[in-house]
């Protein structure tokens, strides 16, 4: 078997909807955060995770980035970003992203926001084009020297995004596979 490098085409995302994908994903949260940056598992993991829509990105079949979407009247909001070392470049970042920023999109928001430290609010800006949220003040953590910006982008929803007008059938689907009728529908007589 090969070795995936990070830049190479095998990278797939996806929405979690397996006990196993999430497992992944909080796997992917405890190296970035706990390991890496020291944060308590206590405020990695709070009771926002239940209600929240989880992102992975896999190199073949190994999980390498994970996110989570929170999601509110005009906005979503994206926390809880990380991704394995070797995996974090501008090639993985941008694939997860826009699969990301395109689902928002097709629930039919229009503004994304995150919080992040300088040197990764200055990625967020730079390479996803996201800008500095007008008028909130820096953000503090307990356990963290640097404050977190809040960062916004806007997104045009696509001509199909969900609404209240979509048909029936999508809103029963799984999230993600709004496309993909389930294997419960069926054809009506």
């Amino acid at each position: 078997m090969s070795t995936i490098t990070p830049d190479h085409n095998q990278i797939r995302c996806e929405v979690v909807t397996t006990y196993e994908q999430m497992l992944h994903a909080y796997a992917i949260r405890s190296i970035g955060y706990m390991e890496e940056h020291g944060v308590k598992a206590r405020q990695c993991f709070d009771g926002n995770d239940y209600q929240a829509t989880h992102m992975i990105v896999y190199a073949g079949d190994e999980p390498i980035g994970a996110l989570r979407i929170r999601w509110f009247k005009d906005f979503a909001k994206l926390e809880r970003t990380a991704f394995r070392k070797e995996y974090r470049n501008s090639h993985v970042l941008k694939t997860f992203a826009h699969f990301v920023f395109d689902h928002v999109a097709r629930k039919g928001y229009e503004k994304v926001i995150t919080h992040a430290q300088p040197k990764y609010a200055r990625l967020w800006r730079i390479i996803l084009g996201f800008k500095i949220a007008e008028g909130k003040q820096p953000l503090y953590f307990d356990g963290h020297e640097e404050p977190y910006t809040e960062l916004v982008k806007d997104l045009v929803p696509p001509p199909n995004a969900i609404s209240v007008s979509s048909d029936p059938a999508i809103l029963f689907r799984v999230e993600g596979s709004w496309d993909a009728p389930s294997i419960y529908e069926t054809a009506a007589a």
